[in-house]
Parts: structure tokens; C-alpha cells; sequence
């Protein structure tokens, strides 16, 4: 698969048939392995932060889930560059009887408890393993080895990762080899699908907007992310357009 470096960050160069074509007849080499859904929010943050950076380089693949990355590997001469973001993505993986095993470790317990309704009803080939929401604190050893042995224990194909960026990265990069999955972390993908935060109109997404969407939606805590780093992203870019 082709990369296109953004700011320091190997975005990969693809689209949804293929990614679900990888994650499907490669299930087994991705095991114990994650995917990165990088937006401009995680892509400036790994610029800033050379760790950051490393776990986002560290996946086996980062898939272009903000528009202005695939935009930007367009402009950089991979003219089939599209984005793939991570709902869409879920959705792609959840319609299909693929025989895949899906656990989600994440989110809330009022939006877990949604999901484990909404989602069989929705979608009827969907095999969920299990859902957990993990206490929204550091875990202590002994805690964090049980939640991995249950995810395992679960069989467990893929393991939906939805701790919001850049908390899931970290947390799949720190248990990479550990999981028997493969990890893909989602980010806001569980609330989409409760219906507990609305996604962008498709004329939204399709102009790159999607964030200031999700900016008003919710201004108070996303103003830095959405807004601030909209704008770093597009500075730091300014150079280096063709």
C-alpha cells in the first residue's frame, strides 16, 4: 500500500474497497496488530509530538479519516488518494457475513448499553464478541491484563477501539502483540452509532467540514482540537503544496 508523509505521519494512499479487501483476507497477519483513523487533529499532534508520532507510524495502517489528508496526498501527486474514515469504515465491516468476530472496548456504559441493542437489530450478520466501557482512569495492572485476556478469551476478530485520539492510539500501540485482534481505533465511531452524537450532512463532509460540525455540536471542549488545530494544520501545509 502507499504512503504520503503528512507533516511527519505516513498516511496511507487508498479506499474503502481495498481497506475492507486488507482487513478482511489478512485477518490473520494483521492479528495483534492496529490501525490508526488519522484525522489533521492526530496528524498535527504527531507533529508536535515525536512520540506521538511513532505510534501513529507504528500502525499498519493509517487511514486518511480527515478529508484535507486525502485532499493534500491528492495534491502530492496520488491522484487515487481517497478518504476513509472510521464510521464508514464500521459500517462497511459491520453489513458484511464475513464470518469476523467484532469487539468493542470503549465509550460510555449508557452508549455501550445502546449499541448492544441497536446494533444486532441494524445489522443481522454482525457478530459482536463482547462490549466493555473501561473506568475513565488509568487501569491498574492487574485490571488492564483481565480486560486483554477477556478480549481475547472473546475470539475475538476485530477489536474496536474507541478511547478518542490520541488516548487510543497510545493504548493500542502499548498492547500491540498483546491483543489477538486486530485493533482499529475509532474514536467518536461507537457514539455515531448510538445515534449520541449526529454525524455531519454528506454536503458537509464532502467540503470538509465535518469538524466544524462536530465544533458546534459541542464548542467548549472541541474549540482547540477542531478550530485551533484546523488552522495550525493548514500553516504548516502552506509550503508544501505543488
Amino acid at each position: 500500500m502507499k504512503k504520503c508523509k503528512i507533516l511527519g505521519t505516513e498516511i496511507a494512499v487508498t479506499n474503502m474497497q481495498e481497506v475492507v479487501g486488507i482487513i478482511e483476507q489478512q485477518t490473520e497477519s494483521l492479528r495483534g496488530k492496529y490501525i490508526c483513523v488519522s484525522n489533521v487533529h492526530t496528524t498535527v499532534t504527531a507533529y508536535e509530538d515525536a512520540g506521538y508520532r511513532a505510534v501513529q507510524n507504528g500502525a499498519a495502517i493509517a487511514l486518511p479519516d480527515g478529508k484535507p489528508l486525502s485532499v493534500y496526498s491528492r495534491k502530492h501527486g496520488y491522484a487515487d488518494a481517497q478518504r476513509v474514515t472510521g464510521p464508514d469504515l464500521m459500517g462497511e465491516l459491520f453489513a458484511r457475513d464475513n464470518g469476523l468476530r467484532h469487539y468493542f472496548y470503549g465509550g460510555t456504559p449508557e452508549t455501550i448499553e445502546i449499541l448492544q441493542k441497536k446494533l444486532p437489530e441494524e445489522y443481522p450478520a454482525l457478530q459482536i464478541a463482547g462490549m466493555v466501557s473501561p473506568p475513565f482512569r488509568p487501569l491498574t495492572k492487574e485490571e488492564d491484563e483481565r480486560a486483554i485476556r477477556e478480549m481475547n478469551d472473546s475470539g475475538a476478530d476485530i477489536i474496536w477501539v474507541g478511547l478518542g485520539a490520541p488516548k487510543q492510539e497510545i493504548y493500542m500501540a502499548e498492547h500491540q502483540g498483546m491483543a489477538h485482534g486486530v485493533m482499529i481505533g475509532v474514536g467518536a465511531g461507537f457514539d455515531y452509532y448510538a445515534g449520541t452524537i449526529r454525524r455531519a450532512p454528506m454536503w458537509m463532509q464532502k467540503m470538509s467540514l465535518e469538524w466544524l460540525y462536530r465544533l458546534m455540536q459541542d464548542p467548549k471542549r472541541l474549540f482547540k482540537r477542531y478550530f485551533v488545530t484546523n488552522f495550525k494544520f493548514l500553516w504548516l501545509t502552506r509550503g508544501m503544496r505543488k
